[in-house]
């Protein structure tokens, strides 16, 4: 008998290219796709269960289908319901984790547990690391909004891993998903015809490929291979780094720096009107940035991107389109501005030096 998944968030773009890549595993028999709503994207052969995993009937759906491999993808910034507010998309992420949780807890067909999470849990402030492995401990953690939510997730799969010690936990954590379908709020803001920044703040960014991401599911939801091992923590990330200048630079796109206060304003409004969930989280990453090891990602899970995080930004640029300026006025632009600021904070001396990271 083969495996029988069930893969939560069907109904979002990436929940559904999981759905649709999974069931090319030999190895898979069935696949079970849940969302509370219906995907307006094709399944495959897969079976739609329509189901909200906030609610008790997932211990149900899990009996029925007997399922043994459950790789969680519904913990996430956005929601597949429109107009949906940050406290729907909060309970979700948090009691809907803890409801599937204790649905597996009670399986006893249940084997392997895939949670899809993010980098977005270090945190990011002048005082952390320039570099974070897994291991690494926040110096602040996360106040609110996704960050805060995956790390409350992660809590509670660390506390179902020690009561389930049978059951194969794998948590990735994924840098910023990009690609011709992404659809996160950092795509968005990437997509805005003038891109506001940080005054003073040139941040590093890593990214990872979305075809990467349903390749390192896959490989983390099958029996593990010889010498490597499918479950702990993982950060999933591609190689290399890309300032924000560099990424403005290469859409095209003309940036406007702004002291952090007017930046907060501005994201503020931004959200009010939605064009863009400018959120205090995704201010903080413009500003400070954020850099992953990916070491444990290679050397234990035997997982390697196919695309750097240069490739990746590349092709999501691609599917963008040309932005207001052509990629090299954009670039002479930037490094005027760049030029202007370097220029200012080097006359003000040693007490803005470490300003920059």
């Amino acid at each position: 008998m083969g495996k029988v998944v069930l893969v939560t968030g069907a109904a979002r773009q990436l929940g559904g290219r999981f759905v649709r890549r999974i069931q090319r595993d030999p190895d898979v028999e069935r696949v079970i796709a849940v969302d509370a709503v219906t995907p307006t994207h094709r399944l495959g052969s897969a079976e739609f269960v329509r189901t909200d995993i906030r609610q008790s009937a997932i211990v149900r759906v899990l009996a029925e289908h007997a399922v043994d491999t459950v790789v969680h993808l519904a913990v996430t910034g956005g929601t597949a319901v429109p107009g949906a507010g940050r406290s729907a998309v909060k309970e979700t992420n948090v009691i809907g984790t803890m409801q599937l949780l204790g649905a597996c807890q009670k399986s006893p067909t249940v084997r392997r547990l895939v949670v899809k999470s993010s980098t977005s849990v270090y945190g990011g402030t002048s005082r952390d690391p320039a570099v974070f492995t897994e291991s690494t401990q926040p110096k602040s953690l996360p106040s609110g909004g996704f960050a805060k939510d995956a790390a409350e997730v992660e809590g509670y799969v660390r506390g179902f891993a020690r009561r389930r010690p049978d059951v194969a936990v794998c948590v990735l954590r994924f840098a910023n998903i990009l690609g011709p379908y992404a659809d996160s709020a950092l795509a968005e803001y990437f997509s805005m015809p003038v891109m506001p920044t940080v005054l003073g703040y040139d941040p590093r960014l890593q990214f990872v490929h979305e075809d990467d991401v349903l390749d390192v599911l896959g490989l983390a939801a099958r029996e593990p291979r010889r010498g490597t091992l499918n479950s702990g923590t993982f950060n999933i990330a591609g190689d290399g780094v890309m300032l924000l200048s560099q990424c403005s630079r290469r859409l095209g796109r003309p940036t406007v720096p702004l002291l952090l206060p007017a930046v907060t304003w501005v994201g503020a409004a931004l959200r009010t009107v939605g064009v863009t969930d400018f959120s205090p989280e995704q201010i903080r990453l413009l500003t400070h940035g954020r850099v992953v090891e990916t070491t444990q990602m290679r050397d234990t899970l035997g997982f390697k991107p196919m695309y750097t995080t240069a490739e990746t930004f590349l092709d999501f640029a691609r599917s963008r389109g040309n932005g207001l300026l052509p990629p090299e006025r954009a670039g002479r632009a930037v490094d005027r501005v760049a030029g202007m600021l370097n220029a200012d904070l080097t006359s003000a001396g040693p007490t803005v030096e470490g300003a920059q990271r």
